[in-house]
C-alpha cells in the first residue's frame, strides 16, 4: 500500500469524528467541511509521524478544536450581538440529565433526544453554543475554555449558564411543540429534568 493510499484509509478512519467535532463547535456543515480540509491537511504535512502514532486520535480532535476556535475569534464581533439578542436569564435552575436506557425503545428515544439535543444546539448563538460544547462535549475545564477562548473565567461560567439556560427553553418550546411528546413539559421529558 503506498503512502497516499494509507493516508486515504486514515483519513475515512477519522473523517467522521474530525467532521462532527467541527460541527458542533461551528453548527455550519458547509465550515465545517472547510475547517475538515484544513485538519487533514495539515495531518498529510506530518503523515509520516502521525501514522504511528497512538494519539493521532487525540491530536485530530485538539487540531480540528483549535481551528474552530481560530475560526470562530474571527467572527467574535458576531458573538456579542447574538449575545446581546439572548434574554439574560430564567428563573428555573436545573440542568438536563441523561439515565441510561432500559429498554430497546429508550435506546431509540435517547438517540432521538440526542439528535434533538444537537439540533437546538446548533442554533444557539456562537457565543453560548461553543462554551457548552468545549465543556460537555470536549470535557474540557472551565479553565482550559477560558485560556482557549482567550475570555475570563467569570466570562465562560456566565456563558455556560446562559447557553443552558437558553438550550433548556428551545428544548422544552420543541418538546411541547411535538405531537409525539403529548405536549409534555420539560419536567416530565427523558432528556430534561
Amino acid at each position: 500500500m503506498t503512502d497516499t493510499e494509507q493516508f486515504e484509509a486514515f483519513m475515512k478512519a477519522y473523517q467522521n469524528m474530525v467532521f462532527t467535532t467541527a460541527v458542533r463547535l461551528l453548527a455550519n456543515e458547509a465550515e465545517a467541511e472547510d475547517v475538515s480540509q484544513e485538519v487533514f491537511l495539515k495531518a498529510y504535512e506530518r503523515y509520516a509521524e502521525l501514522k504511528s502514532s497512538p494519539t493521532v486520535g487525540g491530536w485530530l480532535k485538539t487540531v480540528t478544536r483549535n481551528l474552530c476556535l481560530n475560526h470562530l475569534t474571527r467572527y467574535r464581533a458576531r458573538w456579542r450581538f447574538f449575545s446581546e439578542m439572548a434574554p439574560d436569564r430564567e428563573d428555573e435552575d436545573s440542568m438536563p440529565e441523561w439515565a441510561a436506557p432500559d429498554t430497546h425503545e429508550q435506546q431509540v428515544a435517547t438517540g432521538d433526544h440526542r439528535q434533538l439535543l444537537e439540533g437546538v444546539l446548533q442554533k444557539l448563538p456562537p457565543g453560548q453554543r461553543v462554551p457548552l460544547v468545549l465543556y460537555h462535549f470536549e470535557e474540557l475545564s472551565y479553565e482550559e475554555i477560558a485560556a482557549k477562548l482567550r475570555v475570563s473565567l467569570s466570562k465562560v461560567k456566565t456563558d455556560i449558564h446562559r447557553g443552558r439556560e437558553a438550550l433548556r427553553r428551545k428544548l422544552k418550546l420543541k418538546l411541547a411543540g411535538e405531537e409525539e411528546w403529548g405536549g409534555l413539559d420539560g419536567a416530565e421529558s427523558p432528556c430534561l429534568t
